[in-house]
């Protein structure tokens, strides 16, 4: 298989998640996926846009889309969801005259052509497909128990998003199995961590994060796995956090879904960027026998 797709890395993807983007490119490649950087890409307004300017918040994804669409990118994927919010947002948007002519007007641009948008979960679901994926598996992550974390924004609003089901998402899961691994049925797969909210409100944050966190170790999971930056960061780097404003005592580290399944694919720990996590994953993967 080799399929050539535009992909948007997204701010977060230089930074703070330099290991999600790393290894999103890494098992793309081993499975095919030929990606291509949107040219020039900038920021698409993320998280705080919106709040501030909705047609603003458009013109900043707008741009990224027609770049991708001057460049011969039919289809963009990113594995963001705030990004993938921003940018399907706009282009729901934008299918409204009046608002496409402010965002026009503003970006001093026609912006007829605007490329597809699926976020890299749904690429690798849909696009490549499980079997596919299992194929390529040479240490399934069998003695390893997860539970998938998809946070409150990459299945919805749902007529937006257009993909999987907005309150019991399982492509996540779909992949996580055809890696091996034993997927346990979390009910709280869609419910927010608190997302921004850890700098102004860290007690929001760590009420709702502890939850999850609460619940997972409860269900008896070896590892949690998310495919959100923010969602990441509040369950990993926070998890200390929780542990001391709760009282609780948790270790449970917290993977990007790209990582494990580069892993089941052969690529090593160094490649998939594991020791930038901030819980010590090491006694989780040599359990698994990934290490």
């Amino acid at each position: 298989m080799s399929q050539r797709i535009g992909y948007y890395p997204g701010c977060s993807g230089s930074g703070t998640s330099v290991e999600y983007d790393a290894s999103t490119r890494a098992v793309c490649d081993r499975l095919g996926l030929s990606l291509q950087d949107v040219p020039d890409w900038s920021c698409c307004g993320s998280t705080p846009a919106h709040t501030v300017d909705h047609v603003l918040s458009a013109a900043l994804s707008a741009r990224n889309l027609e770049l991708a669409a001057q460049a011969g990118l039919d289809t963009v994927t990113t594995p963001c969801p705030s990004c993938l919010a921003n940018l399907r947002v706009a282009g729901y948007k934008m299918e409204k005259e009046g608002f496409r002519k402010q965002v026009k007007n503003l970006l001093d641009t026609e912006c007829e052509s605007l490329a597809e948008v699926k976020s890299t979960l749904q690429v690798l679901l849909e696009d490549v497909g499980p079997e596919a994926v299992q194929a390529k598996v040479v240490r399934p992550l069998s003695k390893l128990r997860v539970v998938c974390y998809y946070g409150c924004i990459m299945n919805r609003p749902p007529e937006v998003m257009q993909f999987d089901d907005p309150e019991h998402p399982m492509a996540m899961d779909t992949l996580m199995e055809a890696c091996g691994a034993e997927v346990l049925p979390f009910p709280l797969k869609v419910e927010c961590c608190g997302a921004a909210a850890g700098m102004p409100r860290k007690d929001i944050v760590t009420e709702l994060s502890g939850r999850l966190l609460d619940v997972a170790a409860g269900m008896g999971a070896d590892a949690i796995v998310t495919a959100c930056p923010l969602c990441q960061m509040n369950l990993d780097l926070r998890q200390g956090q929780v542990n001391s404003a709760r009282g609780s005592k948790h270790a449970i580290p917290v993977f990007y879904f790209t990582q494990l399944m580069g892993l089941a694919m052969g690529l090593s720990a160094s490649e998939m960027g594991i020791a930038k996590l901030a819980v010590n994953p090491k006694p989780c993967l040599e359990q698994a026998g990934v290490l």
